[in-house]
């Protein structure tokens, strides 16, 4: 399977985030079977959510259904949708496959509170993409261990994992050491795709960015000096059911991609059974 890594730096206007949508689809078409984007790809966080939400069937999925069809791609994407009195931090799925996750947990920590203003989903998603399984999660959901254990004993050997990730002291390793955990955990592949670090000069709404392949990890990137809001550090990241890490990008905006051999993941379960080894805790 070839995945494409759309690194953006979107922003509050949903149809300026549609113009990147447009232009990465554009790029990626007839070079991939899935292309992810990061959460909140529809609106970024530095508004407010309740406000750029937007149902499964309105205006701005349908134009990301249309341009996925037109591209002849599966896309990712992060959306806010309504839900009761608050909004849903959601994933669209659609392409080759049609259905969504809404975030299980919530980014209430390193004095954020995104529940503020989003209410937690309730379910599990994956997906099928031809003979393979897809699984979905968001950004602080990483942290959590069961979810993606739980993805891998539902069939799937893939999990994307688009985010929004907040910056501050320790939150890049943070970030490396946890999607490579999960990764080892689940003995699946792990997808995480990050909104592009805010630019230092200005609030842009977002850059096309340079195009790459998979050939390695980048150098990192200094952090702020406090816990930002969430928005992005970059750093998209594809690790291996090993824990091999095969791509690391840099801070700006870009567009990568690379090539998984799903046929890895029922191998490494053979060698490393941690799945069906697994034992109640008394």
């Amino acid at each position: 399977m070839r995945v494409a890594l759309a690194q953006i730096r979107s922003g509050s206007d949903p149809s300026a985030n549609l113009e990147l949508i447009t232009d990465h689809l554009d790029r990626a078409a007839g070079r991939a079977d899935l292309i992810v984007f990061p959460e909140a790809t529809m609106s970024s966080f530095a508004g407010a959510a309740h406000r750029a939400a937007q149902p499964l069937d309105g205006p701005w999925a349908t134009r990301v259904r249309e341009l996925a069809a037109e591209a002849g791609l599966t896309v990712v994407a992060g959306m806010f949708t309504p839900g009761a009195g608050r909004a849903r931090n959601t994933l669209l799925v659609t392409g080759a496959a049609e259905t969504h996750y809404d975030k299980l947990h919530l980014f209430d920590a390193f004095g954020q509170a995104e529940s503020d203003d989003i209410e937690p989903g309730a379910a599990l998603a994956s997906f099928s993409l031809g003979t393979h399984q897809v699984g979905l999660a968001t950004c602080y959901d990483v942290r959590f261990p069961s979810l993606f254990t739980s993805l891998a004993r539902g069939g799937a050997e893939l999990i994307v994992l688009p985010a929004s990730w907040a910056s501050g002291p320790g939150k890049l390793h943070q970030w490396r050491t946890l999607v490579t955990a999960r990764a080892m955990d689940s003995t699946s592949f792990v997808v995480a795709v990050d909104q592009a670090a805010v630019a230092s000069t200005s609030s842009a709404t977002g850059g096309a960015g340079s195009t790459s392949s998979a050939t390695g990890a980048s150098s990192a990137s200094g952090e702020a000096t406090r816990h930002g809001p969430a928005t992005g550090i970059g750093h998209s990241m594809v690790v291996g059911p090993s824990g091999e890490v095969l791509l690391e990008l840099g801070d700006e905006p870009e567009l990568a991609f690379i090539d998984l051999d799903l046929s890895e993941v029922p191998a490494t379960r053979l060698r490393l059974p941690v799945l069906t080894h697994t034992r109640p805790l008394p």
